[in-house]
């Protein structure tokens, strides 16, 4: 879908990678090994997403660590583009909408640290939700977003202890003045 307005898979992949998870930080080496590419490709998009102030930069050391600009003023636009193209709010609408024991959602796997991935992994955090209607609930949005789906359901303090030092990303989150 993306791949027709964007002709480099190199910046489609910075794109995931930054703006799917805005706190995601990275340097030029970890993305050349993480996407498998020549670094002078990478470098190239790296430094046109910065010029066109989509991406900031800062240095640790004699590193220069890219990071999303979540201040620009297109960065929520992008944002909502990267979810549709993944399915992610297909997924939001088709499920958390539908099951009023779900308190919230989040990506874990490739997508949490901003990779795409054939499967979407997630965890929903609820106290015992209606499990058949959340498989049937997820086999519509799987046929919908043409993309498998694993899920599990914790509690928020499994979420802690299970998923410490992994990745998550919050999706979707109950209003609190609803509940």
């Amino acid at each position: 879908m993306i791949e027709g307005l964007i002709t480099s898979k190199t910046r489609i992949k910075l794109l995931l990678k930054f703006f799917l998870n805005s706190e995601t930080k990275s340097y030029l080496r970890s993305l050349e090994s993480e996407f498998d590419e020549s670094s002078n490709s990478i470098r190239v998009e790296l430094n046109k997403l910065e010029v066109a102030g989509l991406l900031h930069s800062s240095f640790e050391g004699n590193k220069k660590l890219f990071f999303a600009n979540t201040s620009h003023p297109l960065f929520n636009d992008i944002n909502n583009i990267l979810k549709k193209m993944v399915g992610i709010d297909q997924i939001i609408e088709k499920i958390t909408s539908q099951i009023g024991d779900i308190q919230a959602a989040y990506l874990t796997g490739d997508f949490a640290t901003g990779h795409d991935s054939q499967i979407i992994e997630m965890v929903l955090i609820g106290n015992k939700p209606d499990r058949e209607l959340i498989d049937k609930l997820i086999l519509k949005a799987e046929e919908f977003i043409s993309r498998p789906i694993k899920y599990i359901i914790l509690s928020q303090e499994e979420l802690i202890r299970v998923f410490r030092n992994k990745p998550v990303l919050l999706i979707w989150q109950a209003d609190k003045n609803n509940e």
